[in-house]
């Protein structure tokens, strides 16, 4: 069938949901029935879907069919922000009641005329010699310790990440991801002109053998992964996947971009203690410290530093002066330190009260995160499960954020424990439960 014709029919399509005809929710039928239906093949069927999904005007769910998202992509749509949800468990931003008043004295002092006059000069990509020593010491983790000389610092974790990947990733070329991965990789990778490969994975993490496959088809410049606490899925990489792994990317010779960004909920080193020639790791301080605190770090072999440097200058990624000058006061007293021991205490506690209240359910967990994974029963569909919490203003999210080929995502959710109140978390928890108890027929009519 000619380009033009199968583009006319996701036209047809496309119309059908602007008027109305096709609503958010409303089932597509299989590629088989579409194409018998249609009078056309079924190859042309599946590049009909495949147009579909790739406007984001359809998501595809593993063993559920292909639904109308209703929202049309412009270029690749980044997750959204904070809506004022009653109740969020979208956004993963922990925060304690006591932090404000340890950050506070933390920084008493930094408004003292000759302090702050150095903490608002320009920040630059490497820092001073002082706020590389210190941070090289506040990220030393289960026998890795970096050398100061190695930091390359940003504004935060996104950008950390964008100039990992700018720094080993040519335009058009392709990185190896987590089959579900950190949703706004996907927004970061497409303006660097970045292909991302889904890998696939299991209870350990990235599966080696999928690293192999990928670049074999795909020829793979860089991997990028969350060996530690990986979201969505909370899983912590145990030690012989570990080992597997770094053997198939050393002898693939590719740079493994590791995120770092929730290790400091586990004990778990990071892959650089094994590779320190192999590995970049990324870190930063919104999720230990707070959201409108950041500081972004890049820690890479020496091979690749002033490629990552180069990046953050050209990308305008560098940290300001000021967020320079409050982190390190708080990584030199003790503070961070003690609002990470305060926040895995904290993490502990939500995690066993989700577990409590989703007992029955199936769930992917570990009790050291602040997020977990519901699979959903077959009576839900994750969009609609989503759609129906927010009519009970539970903000959550869906698994077609998560993964990276957007027609092969499980019927899931991921809820982020971090933000409400503990009897908030408890009351949206059982609300919850209700929902899963119900069809999702019986919960509409009852609206």
């Amino acid at each position: 069938m000619p380009k033009a014709d199968y583009l006319q029919l996701a036209d047809a399509i496309a119309a059908e949901i602007d008027d109305g005809r096709l609503r958010p929710g409303d089932r597509l039928p299989p590629q088989r029935s579409f194409a018998y239906e249609r009078n056309i093949a079924v190859s042309t069927a599946s590049r009909v879907y495949a147009e579909l999904l790739r406007r984001g005007l359809v998501v595809g769910e593993v063993g559920r069919g292909t639904f109308i998202s209703g929202e049309a992509r412009r270029g690749v749509a980044a997750p959204g922000e904070p809506h004022g949800a009653r109740i969020d468990l979208e956004f993963n931003y922990p925060v304690l009641a006591e932090q404000t008043a340890l950050i506070a004295r933390s920084l008493a002092g930094l408004d003292q005329p000759a302090v702050l006059d150095a903490a608002l000069k320009q920040g630059t990509s490497v820092g001073t010699p002082a706020a590389r020593s210190i941070a090289a010491a506040y990220l030393s983790q289960g026998g890795w310790s970096p050398a100061p000389e190695q930091l390359v610092f940003t504004g935060n974790g996104r950008q950390s990440i964008a100039a990992a990947l700018a720094a080993t990733v040519p335009t058009g070329g392709r990185c190896g991801v987590e089959a579900l991965t950190y949703p706004f990789i996907k927004g970061i990778a497409a303006r660097l002109g970045i292909g991302l490969v889904p890998l696939a994975m299991d209870e350990g993490g990235v599966r080696p053998d999928a690293v192999e496959k990928a670049h074999r088809e795909a020829h793979l410049s860089a991997i990028y992964i969350q060996p530690a606490v990986q979201n969505p899925l909370g899983t912590t990489m145990p030690a012989p996947r570990r080992t597997d792994l770094l053997r198939v990317v050393e002898a693939l010779d590719l740079p493994l971009i590791e995120d770092n960004i929730y290790g400091f909920l586990d004990d778990a080193p990071p892959l650089a203690a094994l590779a320190p020639e192999r590995c970049i790791v990324l870190d930063s301080l919104s999720k230990k410290a707070a959201p409108g605190l950041t500081l972004g770090f890049v820690v890479p072999p020496a091979h690749l530093r002033e490629g990552v440097a180069a990046a953050v200058r050209s990308g305008g990624w560098a940290a300001s002066g000021f967020a320079f000058a409050a982190a390190q006061r708080m990584m030199a007293d003790g503070t961070i330190a003690e609002l990470v021991r305060l926040k895995r205490r904290d993490a502990r506690a939500r995690q066993k009260l989700a577990a409590e209240r989703l007992a029955g359910f199936e769930i992917q967990a570990n009790d050291k995160c602040y997020h977990l994974w519901l699979t959903l029963p077959p009576h839900w569909r994750s969009q609609s499960f989503v759609a129906a919490a927010a009519r009970r203003d539970i903000a959550l999210t869906p698994s077609t954020t998560f993964a990276v080929s957007p027609g092969h995502a499980p019927n899931a959710v991921r809820l982020a424990l971090a933000a409400p109140a503990m009897e908030q978390l408890d009351a949206a928890l059982r609300t919850l439960v209700g929902m899963l108890n119900a069809r999702e027929d019986d919960f509409y009519g009852t609206e």
